[in-house]
């Protein structure tokens, strides 16, 4: 199955030794983008990034009811909070030192902006996507391990006795997934979208600032008599390709991290779907009581589509854990970025 993948690595130009070595051979004209996302899933900061957002509970495996996860519902806020503190790098704290000692800009405050949009879509990403994704495994095991277990062909009785029991329960939650996605999530999109205008723009002046001080220089040059007296200001020139570079940074970070949310938004929705369509299906099969022949044709359909959503809930899986490494990826370029400022002022 082709994954859906925004982008492959938007920093040609960082350190990616993390990512699993290529083959030698000539690369082939057309990229192919399952391959690419294959590798991403591989690096050792997505490993890393998995195991701390799927830390084994074995206690889970026992309590996939609706009690025990309304119980969960309640300290969520606070796991995701522990949980974000323990993913995104670089952490809040590092951030506020180096951005204290920096000289408060246009640019401090629209790379500061970035540091914040960044850490509010991760808390979003665990408060709303993985809460869902959570839930729906709740809701689908009984029904996942009732469809391993069932014949093929007819149904017994008691079996379809035991089938419905599971419909019941199954109807009594409500879709997972969000539909629209959460305003908070709509909110932050948005502000990655201003954010990149406004980096892009100041990009663009700080570019053509810099372009104006080379070519001025050089015109003088090809004026006096001894171009030798002419010195360029190179403090100033660093100082602007240092900006330029910062807020490059920046706005490939936002463009990425756009572009992954986008993902994460249309998987979501399609979840929704499949959700949705599920329950009108087991509402059938319930309608009628415990009348064989409807739950049997209802079983034979959800047979059919439950392992293209587990699928899918992988690939959302996948996504969330490929969207935290994006957000920390540009926030260490961009941190890195402010020290280089910081050391050569």
């Amino acid at each position: 199955m082709l994954r859906c993948f925004s982008l492959p690595n938007p920093y040609p130009n960082s350190r990616d030794d993390e990512t699993p070595t290529r083959s030698n051979s000539q690369p082939s004209p057309t990229v192919s983008l399952t391959h690419e996302y294959s590798l991403a899933v591989q690096t050792n900061s997505y490993t890393e990034i998995w195991s701390k957002i799927h830390i084994h509970n074995p206690e889970e495996e026992h309590h996939n009811n609706i009690n025990h996860y309304q119980n969960q519902v309640s300290t969520s806020t606070s796991s995701s909070h522990h949980l974000v503190s323990q993913v995104l790098h670089p952490n809040r704290e590092l951030v506020d030192q180096a951005l204290h000692r920096v000289k408060p800009t246009t640019l401090t405050k629209l790379v500061s902006t970035y540091f914040e949009h960044s850490e509010k879509t991760s808390y979003l990403l665990c408060l709303l996507v993985q809460h869902s994704i959570k839930k729906a495994r709740v809701i689908y095991t009984p029904l996942n391990d009732l469809l391993q277990i069932l014949p093929l062909d007819s149904l017994s009785q008691l079996q379809c006795d035991r089938v419905y029991d599971v419909f019941v329960e199954f109807n009594l939650f409500d879709n997972p997934f969000p539909h629209p996605i959460n305003e908070n999530f709509k909110e932050t999109r948005l502000g990655f979208v201003e954010l990149k205008q406004q980096l892009d723009q100041r990009l663009k002046k700080t570019r053509k600032k810099n372009r104006f001080i080379r070519n001025s220089v050089l015109c003088l040059t090809t004026l006096v008599s001894n171009p030798s007296q002419i010195s360029f200001p190179s403090k100033l020139d660093k100082n602007k390709l240092k900006h330029i570079a910062q807020l490059d940074a920046a706005a490939k970070g936002v463009y990425v991290l756009n572009n992954d949310l986008d993902t994460i938004d249309r998987l979501v929705s399609r979840l929704h779907a499949v959700v949705e369509s599920d329950k009108v299906l087991i509402r059938i099969g319930i309608e009628r009581g415990r009348d064989k022949y409807p739950i049997q044709e209802v079983v034979k359909q959800l047979r059919k589509n439950h392992l293209n959503f587990f699928n899918q809930l992988k690939d959302l899986e996948e996504h969330v854990c490929l969207c935290f490494a994006t957000v920390n990826r540009a926030r260490s370029l961009l941190l890195q970025e402010i020290h280089l400022q910081e050391e050569n002022k």
